[in-house]
């Protein structure tokens, strides 16, 4: 990864958990994407842009593999989805031959243009809702 790329890595994150996520996950109607920790076992919730299609639920994770929530999903693929103020168990699939600036196109425009601005390492990501 190239120094500027990292340099964006860190601030992003170093802003998303210290300011953006405590704030966005406890508004009700804010899309969140809850892990489980692969370390403390422990829920990790994480406030995500996306939109539910049929029963799937499709994000892009802006840094790919290295975004704490992708580590723990790889670690334990059950997750939690709230959409609308209401939670939904399913399977989280991390889709790297998935095109995700063609999918950004199709997701919510408010966090695709974030996702485009700030990413590094853009990956597809489809969670399966139960029932």
């Amino acid at each position: 990864m190239s120094r500027l790329s990292d340099l964006r890595f860190r601030a992003t994150t170093a802003f998303q958990r210290r300011v953006g996520n405590p704030v966005l996950r406890r508004l009700p109607l804010q899309t969140v994407l809850e892990t489980t920790g692969r370390v403390s076992g422990l829920p990790r919730p994480t406030p995500v842009g996306g939109r539910r299609v049929g029963n799937s639920f499709w994000l892009v994770s802006e840094f790919g593999e290295r975004s704490q929530y992708v580590r723990n999903i790889k670690a334990d693929p059950r997750v939690r989805v709230r959409i609308r103020g209401r939670w939904h168990t399913g399977t989280a699939h991390l889709l790297p031959d998935d095109d995700p600036v063609a999918r950004l196109r199709s997701l919510p425009r408010f966090n695709s243009m974030g996702v485009r601005a700030f990413g590094t390492d853009l990956l597809t990501v489809r969670v399966d809702l139960d029932g």
